[in-house]
């Protein structure tokens, strides 16, 4: 397994939109930021076939200290979750995702209609 950077991701997207590497990197940290100012205001992102990040109150709870077996308690906090999309499940366990595709989703058309509100997966739909 190869860890991949956000420097290696610039560099590749600028190679294939043939845009400079300044650019590429000023629209993924964008992006990044967007999706990050987002889950901290409590909204949901959609991104239709890639997955859904959404923040969730974690209920406050009693841990165990593994070395004195005491009783610890732990705060509720805010955390992400991220539920995956049918197309990068669909990849990432080596089946044949057919004509499956990002860069077929038009968000514009559909997120008004969304049954929990407005998503913020419209900014992105031009990006995969």
């Amino acid at each position: 397994m190869k860890t991949v950077t956000k420097k290696e991701l610039v560099h590749r997207i600028a190679e294939k939109t043939g845009v400079t590497k300044v650019v590429a990197k000023e629209v993924i940290q964008s992006f990044l930021n967007s999706i990050i100012d987002e889950l901290a205001e409590g909204n949901r992102l959609e991104f239709r076939e890639f997955g859904v990040f959404e923040s969730r109150e974690r209920a406050a709870r009693l841990a165990q200290n593994p070395r004195t077996l005491e009783k610890v308690p732990v705060p509720a906090k805010r955390i992400v979750k991220f539920k995956v999309g049918r197309l990068m499940r669909k990849k990432v366990s080596g089946e044949d995702v057919g004509g499956l595709s990002l860069e077929d989703d038009d968000d514009d058309d559909t997120t008004a209609a969304h049954p929990r509100g407005a998503v913020g997966g419209h900014e992105a739909s031009g990006m995969a």
